[in-house]
C-alpha cells in the first residue's frame, strides 16, 4: 500500500524534533519500517525502481516527514504489504510537546487484501483512498516493466505530494488528471536536493540514464517533480508544481527524456528550468510558468496554443539541440508576465553559441507582453560572427493587443521568416520528423 500516514494536531502546528523515530510494525511485532526524525528532511529511498546508467539502483533524497499546518504526513521508505495488519508507535521526541504514541493498540490499521484486479489497462489514483492507489507513483509501479500496450492512469482531484519517476522500460503510459488546478502533483525537488550540487561526489548509482550530453547530464536528471525516461508517454489535465522557492536552485516541474512525449492541457509551475524535454516532445493548450530558461533541453519540441508566463526577469527558452535535429518551435503562444516583472527584462531565448553551435528557437504568430526585450535574443559570446549556425527565428510577432511588434532592434543574427517558411515550421509533423502527435493514433505519417 502506498498511502502516507497522517497525524492531525488539534492544538496547533507541530514542530519536528531532532531525535526519536516513528516505527511501523506488523501485528506480530516485526519491524516493517522506521522513520527517524533526525534524518527526515534528507531521507533517501528508491522511487520508481530508478537505476543509474550503470544499472545500479538510485535512491532519491526526499522528506519522510512533512508538516503542513496542523497535519504531519509520514512517507515510508517503501510500500506496505497487502493483507497485513500494522501498528504504529511515535516517540515523544519526534514532535516535541506531544506525548507521542506508545501503546501498540492505539494506532492500528489493515491494508487492503489484494492488489487491484480490474482492467490492468486502466488504473485509478485517489488521495482520498477510494481508488486503486493513493499515489501516482504507486500506480506507475503497478505497470509491468517491458509494458507494450497503452495504460491509462486516471488521477482524481487532490494534491499529491510526491516525486514521480517513470523508468525507461515502462512505455505507453498516459497519466490523466481531472483538470489543471484540480489534480495537482507537487514537490520541492531541486538541484540542491537531487541534482549536480547534491551529487557532485556521487558514485555510479547516481549517474543519469539516457545521457545526451555526457558531461552536463551526470546528475541533473533526478531533480524534477515529475520525470519520465520512457517513450510514448502522455500527461494531460493536471498541474505539476515544483514548490522549490524562487532562488532555490534549478528545479524542473517536468522532465521528459525519450521519444513521443505529449503534454496537453497541463499547468507546469516552477521558477528556473520548469520544463526540460529531450528526444521529441509536443505541448498543446497548456500553461508554463518560470523565469530562467524555463523551457529548455536538447530535444526537438513543438509547443502550440499555450501561455508562457515569466515570473521574473530572465529567459523563456534555451535550446541545446545539435545539427541532427531541430530545437524548440513555438506556434500561437502568448508570452505574459507576472505582476512586477519589468518591461524589457525577458529574452525570447539565449544560447551559448560557443558550445551549442546549432541552437534553434522559433517563435511563430506569438503574442507577447512588454516584458520582452527589444533585442529579443541573447548569445554568448555576444558576437554574431560566432553564431552562423544558430537559428533565432520569428514570424509575425504582435503585442498582446494584436498590434505588430517593432523588431527593428532584434539581435542582428536573428531573422524574420517568410510566409512559406512559417507555414512549414508551423506543421508539427515537419518539425518532429514525421511524428504527428495530433493524428488519431499519434503515429508517424
Amino acid at each position: 500500500m502506498d498511502a502516507p500516514l497522517t497525524i492531525t494536531f488539534p492544538g496547533g502546528a507541530p514542530a519536528l524534533g531532532a531525535s526519536g523515530a516513528i516505527e511501523i510494525r506488523r501485528a506480530d511485532g516485526t519491524l516493517a519500517d522506521r522513520v527517524e526524525a533526525a534524518t527526515a528532511k534528507t531521507d533517501r529511498k528508491n522511487i520508481g525502481a530508478a537505476v543509474s546508467d550503470t544499472g545500479l539502483p538510485h535512491d532519491f533524497s526526499y522528506e519522510s516527514i512533512m508538516i503542513d499546518g496542523t497535519r504531519a504526513s509520514v512517507y515510508p521508505h517503501h510500500p506496505l504489504e497487502y493483507g497485513e495488519e500494522y501498528y504504529v508507535t511515535v516517540d515523544p521526541d519526534v514532535f516535541p510537546g506531544w506525548d507521542g504514541v506508545r501503546d501498540p493498540d492505539d494506532w492500528r490499521f489493515r491494508t487492503r487484501k489484494r492488489p487491484p484486479h480490474g482492467d490492468p489497462r486502466r488504473l485509478k489514483v485517489s488521495a482520498a483512498g477510494d481508488g486503486d492507489f493513493c499515489t501516482v507513483q504507486g500506480a506507475i509501479d503497478a505497470v509491468p516493466t517491458g509494458n507494450r500496450r497503452p495504460v491509462t492512469i486516471d488521477v482524481k482531484p487532490g494534491v499529491y505530494t510526491e516525486i514521480v519517476y517513470v523508468r525507461e522500460d515502462r512505455p505507453h503510459l498516459t497519466v490523466k488528471g481531472a483538470g489543471a488546478g484540480r489534480t495537482v502533483i507537487a514537490y520541492p525537488n531541486n538541484d540542491l536536493r537531487n541534482g549536480d550540487k547534491a551529487l557532485a561526489d556521487g558514485g555510479p548509482a547516481d549517474v543519469c540514464p539516457r545521457r545526451v550530453l555526457e558531461t552536463s547530464d551526470l546528475h541533473n536528471c533526478w531533480r524534477q517533480t515529475f520525470g519520465v525516461d520512457a517513450a510514448d508517454f502522455r500527461l494531460a489535465d493536471l498541474t505539476v508544481h515544483n514548490t522549490t522557492p524562487d532562488g532555490g536552485s534549478q528545479a524542473e516541474a517536468f522532465r521528459g527524456n525519450n521519444e513521443r512525449i505529449v503534454l496537453e492541457r497541463v499547468d507546469l509551475r516552477s521558477n528556473q528550468d520548469t520544463l526540460r524535454l529531450q528526444g521529441k516532445g509536443f505541448v498543446t493548450d497548456s500553461r508554463i510558468s518560470g523565469d530562467t530558461d524555463f523551457i529548455w533541453g536538447t530535444g526537438t519540441v513543438f509547443i502550440q496554443d499555450s501561455v508562457l508566463e515569466s515570473t521574473d526577469s530572465g529567459y523563456i527558452t534555451q535550446s541545446r539541440n545539435d545539427e541532427t535535429r531541430p530545437g524548440i518551435v513555438l506556434v500561437r503562444t502568448r508570452l505574459t508576465q507576472a505582476p512586477g516583472v519589468p518591461a524589457g527584462s525577458v529574452m525570447l531565448s539565449r544560447a551559448a553559441v560557443w558550445r551549442f553551435t546549432h541552437s534553434q528557437a522559433v517563435f511563430i504568430d506569438t503574442k507577447m507582453g512588454t516584458h520582452i526585450a527589444p533585442v529579443g535574443w541573447q548569445i554568448d559570446p555576444n558576437d554574431c560572427a560566432q553564431a552562423q549556425s544558430a537559428s533565432f527565428w520569428e514570424y509575425r510577432s504582435t503585442g498582446l493587443d494584436g498590434e505588430p511588434v517593432d523588431v527593428s532592434q532584434r539581435l542582428p543574427c536573428s531573422r524574420q521568416l517568410t510566409d512559406a517558411e512559417a507555414a512549414q515550421w508551423s506543421d508539427p509533423a515537419y518539425v518532429l520528423g514525421g511524428w504527428n502527435p495530433e493524428s488519431a493514433d499519434g503515429a508517424a505519417k
